[in-house]
């Protein structure tokens, strides 16, 4: 069984458990999103202010 995720925003898989300990984690409208590090420090601000992630 496999514990891989995929970013909301970029598609980027990844697979390594020590990575994704640093991935985003939200519920939006009862859906689990992921988000990787990159994409989670370029909408870092969206996020603290509770934004839908669609808006951003």
């Amino acid at each position: 069984m496999s514990d891989a995720r995929t970013c909301h925003h970029c598609g980027r898989l990844e697979d390594d458990a020590a990575a994704l300990l640093a991935w985003t984690v939200s519920v939006e409208r009862g859906r689990r999103v992921s988000t990787c590090t990159d994409c989670s420090r370029t909408h870092l601000r969206a996020m603290e202010g509770k934004l839908d992630s669609e808006y951003w």
